[in-house]
């Protein structure tokens, strides 16, 4: 039972303080060799810190495990954020919980961070760099809903540059050698991006079965899982509507045109992708540049940024001049357009001699 009174008492030459506080029982030594007043000084100055909990005898921070902490972040922004940003917290989250899976927020250090950080730079420093922004959004969530008491650990973890590969669109004979080594249904997947300019990861990859019209020849995009949040169509090529009648003939139950042997979509198609752009001897390229290349071969056609801007659903015509990309390949062949044009080669008149400087002078400045 701790001492009543002040709690301060003297066992041997050491003050000690014995009390209570917040329903729990406190022992501290306070000093050898002091006076009575001075242990009193020197116990408010620990009482005092322990409602703190700035010693490691005081009140413990709140803390929580990193599955709880998902489980209960998803369930409080589901309905309340749109459902593509959701599915991307998902996916983040669900990839980067193979890493901290069994610990708590506190376990979770820089330094953990900067360990994951490496194993990802060459692989994929675009999908790190949502996963760490994901992971920042998730512990401010939790601190803002005094679930865990401590800094966040991302603050000083730096976002890994992105490969400029994403600007730049595929060669045609790039396209043909990265299309020859993709099994369907990645084939299909990255023609959806090619030829209607889908987004893959958050439109293609959750296109139902219903939202290709052949009889029109459209793909629809409903607005839950567009980035403008508008449902619209697309035309379809000759080519991408072959593949998608292919794709429908399929004897699938799930509503997915795109699906897993249990139904459900795909969330990702990270890996496949890589191991066919590895395959056919593409490097620096993700998928999106799929679409660069939607909107690059519509620039190349002569169609106007504004028809560009429409086809691709951009809100700003200012992303379409980012997205149309034109290649070396692209410039070489605009000079030489515009040597074939020219009306001769360049020549010095035969009957035009200079012969001093001070007779060049003289008809330069058009003088006698």
């Amino acid at each position: 039972m701790a001492r009543k009174g002040d709690g301060i008492f003297k066992r041997g030459s050491v003050w000690r303080l014995d009390c209570y506080i917040n329903g729990q029982r406190y022992q501290v030594s306070l000093g050898k060799g002091i006076t009575r007043t001075r242990a009193q000084e020197i116990a408010s100055v620990k009482r005092a810190a322990i409602l703190r909990g700035e010693v490691g005898i005081g009140r413990k921070k709140k803390d929580i495990p990193f599955d709880t902490a998902v489980e209960s972040f998803l369930a409080a922004v589901k309905g309340n954020i749109r459902a593509n940003t959701y599915r991307s917290y998902e996916t983040c989250l669900e990839s980067i919980g193979e890493l901290f899976k069994g610990k708590k927020l506190s376990d979770i250090s820089p330094f953990l961070i900067e360990s994951w950080k490496k194993q990802r730079k060459e692989t994929a420093p675009v999908a790190f760099n949502r996963e760490l922004g994901t992971l920042k959004t998730l512990v401010n969530w939790c601190i803002d809903n005094g679930k865990f008491e401590g800094a966040n650990p991302t603050g000083k973890v730096k976002r890994l540059q992105e490969s400029h590969g994403r600007d730049r669109a595929l060669e045609p004979e790039e396209e043909q050698r990265l299309l020859d080594e993709c099994r369907e249904p990645l084939r299909t997947i990255l023609l959806c991006g090619i030829d209607a300019g889908l987004r893959i990861p958050s439109e293609t990859l959750w296109l139902k079965k219903s939202d290709i019209d052949l009889r029109n020849n459209l793909v629809t995009v409903q607005a839950a899982f567009s980035k403008n949040g508008k449902t619209e169509s697309v035309p379809l090529t000759p080519r991408l509507r072959a593949a998608l009648k292919k794709m429908l003939s399929g004897h699938q139950q799930s509503e997915y045109l795109f699906n897993k042997e249990d139904g459900t979509p795909f969330k990702t198609i990270q890996n496949i992708f890589r191991s066919a752009a590895k395959r056919a001897g593409i490097t620096d390229i993700s998928p999106h540049v799929m679409r660069h290349t939607f909107a690059t071969r519509l620039d190349q056609a002569g169609v106007s940024l504004r028809t560009i801007q429409e086809l691709g659903r951009w809100a700003d015509i200012r992303m379409v001049q980012r997205y149309s990309n034109p290649s070396d390949r692209n410039k070489r062949e605009a000079i030489e357009r515009l040597s074939e044009n020219s009306t001769s080669n360049f020549t010095t008149p035969a009957n035009t001699k200079v012969k001093s400087f001070q007779t060049a002078k003289a008809l330069n400045d058009g003088s006698k």
